[in-house]
């Protein structure tokens, strides 16, 4: 069994029209975002011992706020396969981890994190920014992951937990 987490960039800034969408960093609602997303990884006992993020600069502020703000432990890797990713390359991209971890988070984008998602479980499910998905597979190597190998355990949405704390 491997669990995987899934985490879409937090909301970015629509500011400076002269940027490459590459380059785009976190809008202020995206930085408070990740970090309490981070938190929330730590009150709830997600501690995944990999980080793979898209190289954009809206994930790679997003993975490492999200680090910070629950004081994770996992190295942050970044692979450029991620940016702009379809669910294929996502699988692929999983499938490579080492196998020592059994726990990774990837940090990515739409619409290729909902894709991942539904290939892995079957499930269609929307993925606003900030959010996390915690997935259990049922795999024992990284390289096994496969369609339908996924079971969702939780989707948390940044949003619903803030109105919560009233945050």
């Amino acid at each position: 069994m491997k669990t995987l987490f899934l985490m879409r960039h937090a909301k970015s800034s629509w500011d400076n029209s002269d940027l490459a969408d590459f380059d785009r960093p976190l809008n202020e609602r995206g930085k408070k975002a990740a970090p309490f997303m981070g938190e929330y990884m730590s009150r709830n006992g997600f501690d995944p011992e990999l980080i793979l993020s898209s190289p954009a600069v809206r994930a790679r502020e997003t993975a490492r706020l999200a680090k910070e703000g629950g004081d994770l432990t996992a190295e942050i890797y970044f692979d450029d396969r991620i940016y702009e990713a379809s669910p294929q390359t996502l699988r692929q991209a999983a499938s490579e981890i080492e196998e020592r971890f059994s726990s990774a988070m990837i940090v990515g984008h739409n619409p290729g994190t909902e894709g991942f998602i539904r290939l892995l479980t079957g499930r269609p499910e929307t993925v606003p920014t900030a959010a996390l998905i915690v997935m259990d597979l049922a795999i024992s190597n990284w390289s096994d992951i496969q369609s339908g190998c996924g079971t969702l355990r939780e989707l948390i949405r940044p949003k619903d937990e803030m109105k919560m704390l009233g945050k």
